[in-house]
């Protein structure tokens, strides 16, 4: 049976700004998107059957259909039945490497990857527009994991505009494992405390979403101006989510010490991220992380800034 082989990487957030509420109950968003080679990988095989199954060695990873992976191969089953039934049904395996409830998009990745594999395995002919229509159903990053590299995003995060990829910096990552942040608590909680800063109207909405494309951090990400990327990282949840997790902001504030390009927390956490630019760098500050903060519960990773989404091995 034929057997796709799919590398699903990771994404930090450079940017993250609440601009209102949308009709849709979502919120109006401006981000700028960077993919990492930390990365899931997945094989997708058809299983010759009617199910869908999912295995990962991580008993974290739940196997039924609160997996994002799950649902994006129930999604493509519904929306391609002759398919399905032609090709039945697929098993997904799992190798967990991005770390979960950590902001890092891990579920989407993988979501991502299970609807590229299954083109492949269905011999759909899908286009990459058409694949992420598909994926913004399911979740608003995994558009964004579909391309991967550099975007900027908006609206609730599915709305790319393709930026070109600061490739030679790095990342060091690190995340307490037993420390997740509900991404659904960090907005609901935002929006409690800020709505009064949220756009009054469509025309105030607009400007503000253009003028993320306007600004200094797409200049210098467009400049490959490493240190000043660094400087202009934003990320408006760290309002609610620093006060609220002392060892988040605890962490982030080491970091901050570190001697890095700049640090900031990604999406809604719990993963906080320095910049730096050589991988010699990014082993320096691990290493030094690592003794400021010796908890053996501290995940710590070195990745490197890429220009590609999921990629296929095989």
């Amino acid at each position: 049976m034929q057997t796709y082989k799919l590398v699903a990487p990771a994404k930090i957030n450079l940017y993250l700004e609440i601009i209102g509420d949308r009709p849709d109950g979502f919120h109006e968003l401006a981000m700028i998107l960077q993919s990492i080679d930390l990365a899931d990988r997945l094989t997708l095989r058809a299983n010759g059957t009617d199910r869908i199954q999912v295995l990962c060695s991580n008993t974290e990873v739940p196997s039924d259909q609160s997996n994002l992976a799950y649902r994006a191969a129930a999604l493509m089953a519904g929306q391609f039945p002759e398919r399905f039934q032609r090709f039945g049904g697929v098993e997904i395996t799992l190798e967990k490497n991005i770390p979960i409830g950590a902001g890092l998009a891990g579920g989407s990745a993988d979501a991502a990857a299970v609807i590229v594999g299954i083109d492949l395995l269905w011999n759909l002919g899908l286009t990459r527009i058409e694949l992420q229509e598909l994926a913004a159903r399911l979740g608003s990053d995994i558009p964004f994991c579909i391309m991967g590299g550099t975007a900027i995003a908006t609206g609730r995060g599915e709305q790319l505009a393709p930026l070109s990829s600061p490739e030679q910096l790095y990342a060091v990552l690190a995340k307490y494992q037993d420390l997740p942040v509900s991404t659904v608590w960090a907005y609901q909680t935002y929006r409690k405390q800020f709505q009064h800063t949220y756009a009054p109207d469509r025309e105030t909405l607009l400007g503000r979403r253009k003028s993320v494309h306007s600004g200094e951090l797409v200049a210098a990400i467009t400049r490959h101006n490493s240190q000043k990327i660094g400087q202009l990282l934003h990320n408006d949840l760290e309002k609610v989510v620093l006060p609220a997790y002392p060892q988040v902001a605890d962490l982030r504030q080491v970091m901050g010490e570190l001697g890095t390009l700049g640090v900031m927390m990604s999406g809604s956490g719990s993963t906080v991220f320095a910049l730096v630019d050589s991988q010699a760098e990014a082993d320096r500050v691990r290493q030094q992380l690592r003794d400021r903060i010796p908890d053996p519960k501290l995940g710590i990773w070195t990745t490197r800034l890429i220009s590609q989404g999921i990629q296929v091995l095989q």
